[in-house]
């Protein structure tokens, strides 16, 4: 029986976000992606996940899911084997990134729903990859799809997430720490927080990428990915 890998998608992010590590690593592992629309909290967002997966399990998450896979090992940790944790941070929001979060809700409120993903982009994005009309309209498409209601359960979700730094040196299996060099949402350095916090964690910053590193540096991430799950760090 393969091990399980479960992929836990980022704010306004479906299966599509994963969609190359699934196809490359599916002979290695068996990849389940978690739904994390449904909730408008953390930690009801991580039990979901652990629902949907049997017994022991290998877990990465991208941003809004690294918040909830660190809330998953709160809850379950004795279940995961391994962490990957990815564009994200184990911080809450600053003030200013709780201003433009409501601001961005408030946009949706007023049905102006599919004005957020165009003002995203740019901080979602490496800047030489805005032009790649392809992958832009791949990420809008995802969106859509995920949709207005659950948008705002997800960032009710982000808003109210505790201060999980405390946690990382309790984390006591083998951890990936992936950033893209160009992430505006959760920058490196925030990512190198984690990693010397974690004990033993590999830190991996992608050049050239921005916050969407599955998407923007799919084969680089699925090799990393590759390496995490056959311990060759």
């Amino acid at each position: 029986m393969p091990e399980t890998l479960l992929l836990m998608p980022g704010l306004l992010c479906d299966a599509r976000l994963w969609r190359d590590q699934v196809a490359a690593l599916s002979s290695r592992v068996r990849p389940v992606v978690a739904d994390l629309t449904r909730d408008d909290s953390l930690d009801a967002m991580a039990r979901r996940a652990l629902d949907s997966v049997p017994g022991r399990f290998a877990v990465c998450g991208l941003s809004m899911g690294g918040y909830a896979a660190l809330a998953l090992m709160r809850l379950a940790g004795p279940r995961v084997t391994r962490l990957c944790l990815m564009d994200t941070s184990a911080r809450p929001d600053t003030p200013a990134q709780t201003r433009r979060r409501r601001g961005l809700m408030a946009l949706t409120h007023g049905n102006r729903f599919r004005g957020v993903t165009p003002r995203l982009l740019p901080q979602l994005l490496h800047p030489d990859r805005l032009s790649d009309a392809s992958l832009c309209a791949e990420i809008m498409a995802m969106a859509d799809r995920v949709g207005r209601d659950a948008f705002l359960r997800q960032q009710h979700a982000i808003l109210h997430r505790p201060d999980s730094r405390s946690d990382l040196p309790r984390i006591g299996v083998p951890t990936l720490v992936v950033v893209g060099s160009h992430d505006a949402v959760t920058p490196p350095d925030l990512a190198e927080e984690m990693a010397e916090h974690i004990p033993g964690a590999v830190l991996r910053v992608i050049p050239d990428t921005g916050h969407l590193a599955p998407m923007e540096a799919p084969q680089t991430v699925t090799e990393l990915m590759r390496q995490w799950l056959d311990d060759a760090f």
